[in-house]
């Protein structure tokens, strides 16, 4: 259960950066960000859609499953999710550091999240109930 309450509260905390990157990238679109930002350049999306979006959509949906989906089938799935947020956080990390060269704290606050929710997740499923 405390396992659980952690992986929420960190969905809770990746729903935030998420949604205010997600109005920051709507605003770039308008114009409405001067100068440089991670939300202009080309890996702030993937085929088209703002990570911040995927973002939006996937903590949600993350905090529902490890409450409601019950050891299984779906563990895969959910621990496939988790893998691949961390991998994309990984690459993107990596990116923000050598190739963008911009300072983004809500972005390390999201890749710490999601490198925090691989762990707390595969340690979930990985304990015999």
């Amino acid at each position: 259960m405390v396992v659980r309450g952690l992986i929420t509260l960190l969905c809770g905390v990746g729903l935030y950066t998420s949604l205010f990157m997600l109005r920051k990238s709507r605003r770039a679109e308008r114009g409405e960000v001067r100068g440089p930002s991670v939300v202009k350049t080309p890996r702030a999306q993937l085929y088209g859609v703002p990570n911040s979006l995927l973002g939006a959509i996937y903590y949600p949906a993350l905090a529902v499953a490890v409450w409601l989906i019950p050891p299984g089938a779906a563990t895969l799935a959910i621990l496939a999710a988790a893998l691949f947020a961390a991998g994309t956080s990984a690459y993107l990390a990596y990116s923000l550091l050598f190739v963008t060269r911009r300072e983004c704290p809500y972005c390390w606050t999201a890749h710490g999240v999601n490198w925090a929710l691989l762990v707390l997740v595969g340690w979930l499923f990985a304990r015999p109930s």
